[in-house]
């Protein structure tokens, strides 16, 4: 008597929403201003019914590659298969970019692949991985240019009342043009938390190579560790030059969108602590990877922005740093989705070992009233 092959579950569907949430008023950066937050989610359904679920804080324009380009690539593939998965949509978008919206939209739907896998094996998503940590230490970020002294000091001095050790602001305002209110909001800044908790802060590309070095100097009298992306995150060599003048750890790659560009930037020395984002860099399949080419340079790994994304891998990166404890993230997950992680009274942010996957999903009634067409 033979016995019967088994038979695997394959990828049948894929469904597609799109979701703009937004803010009470305007937030700024150093050089950029937003009235809302964006999140194109993804569910991914296997042929015996189990549904897996992603998303990505990206242009609605994700949601038609998505369907038109994606969904043929992974339909039939089999749903225990992300990386084949992966493999499909990277080989689809060719033509039409590797980088930008294509690798948002490619994050969204890997990550959906990886919570599916995790549910029809009915294993938390850091065991299908395997951990490397039980837990993984955040730092509250905000701190935006938009914000006043009070506001400013509310915010981060209730993080550092809450128990993080870390906390991040922005600076480099009006593209770097106003050095004097960086330093003045740092001050206000480091007044709020005191002088236990690391303060972190963020330009966004907004100054200039000197112009970064002369501001570190002054934001390292007061006590800051962290300077991400003093110049732009394009200029390789910018950030090498900024690195070997100062002493704060300088950091850079949220919008790294692919392996190539990390690599470039670990090989030109340009960053102390590397920085990627989930719901960007392609998912979790290419965020494992980049986390695995910092640590053949001696570097650590920091997990950009979508906090609730960024557990589970977090915690299977021998070489993670942190993650960050991003206001709007935060706020738009807690909307949207249940099961999005708290931190702990030490502002740590560990998986949920109950639920399979990432073990989150979509608040659908609560969501539809921001749901739009895309």
């Amino acid at each position: 008597m033979t016995t019967a092959a088994p038979t695997w579950p394959t990828v049948e569907h894929l469904d597609v929403s799109t979701y703009v949430v937004p803010l009470d008023e305007p937030e700024s950066d150093g050089t950029f201003t937003w009235t809302s937050t964006t999140v194109v989610v993804v569910e991914l359904r296997a042929n015996d019914g189990t549904t897996g679920i992603g998303w990505t804080y990206a242009t609605p324009a994700c949601a038609p590659l998505v369907r038109d380009v994606l969904h043929p690539a992974v339909a039939g593939v089999g749903a225990l298969d992300p990386p084949r998965m992966w493999r499909e949509m990277v080989a689809a978008i060719r033509n039409v970019g590797r980088a930008g919206i294509a690798s948002m939209a490619i994050a969204a739907v890997d990550i959906a692949a990886w919570d599916l896998k995790g549910k029809l094996l009915d294993l938390p998503l850091c065991r299908l991985l395997g951990m490397s940590h039980d837990r993984v230490a955040a730092y509250g970020s905000g701190g935006f240019t938009s914000l006043t002294d009070g506001e400013l000091r509310d915010q981060l001095g209730g993080w550092a009342a809450d128990g993080f050790s870390m906390v991040k602001m922005k600076v480099g305002t009006a593209w770097g043009g106003r050095l004097d209110r960086d330093l003045h909001r740092a001050e206000v800044a480091r007044d709020a938390i005191g002088d236990d908790v690391q303060l972190f802060v963020d330009a966004n590309g907004g100054y200039r190579r000197k112009e970064a070095v002369r501001a570190a100097r002054r934001f390292g009298d007061l006590g800051v560790t962290w300077f991400e992306e003093p110049v732009s995150s394009d200029d390789l060599e910018g950030l090498a030059e900024v690195r070997a003048l100062v002493d704060l750890d300088v950091a850079a790659g949220e919008y790294g969108y692919d392996l190539t560009y990390f690599g470039r930037m670990c090989a030109a020395g340009a960053v102390d602590v590397v920085q990627a984002d989930v719901s960007r860099c392609a998912g979790i399949t290419e965020w494992l990877r980049v986390a695995a080419v910092a640590a053949a340079h001696g570097l650590e790994i920091s997990a950009h922005c979508a906090p609730a994304l960024h557990v589970h891998p977090a915690v299977c990166a021998p070489n993670i740093r942190h993650l960050e404890w991003f206001a709007d993230h935060v706020r738009v997950d807690g909307l949207l989705f249940d099961g999005a992680p708290t931190p702990t009274v030490e502002g740590h942010l560990a998986p949920d070992l109950s639920r399979p996957g990432h073990g989150m999903a979509l608040k659908r009634p609560d969501a539809e009233r921001w749901r739009i067409d895309a």
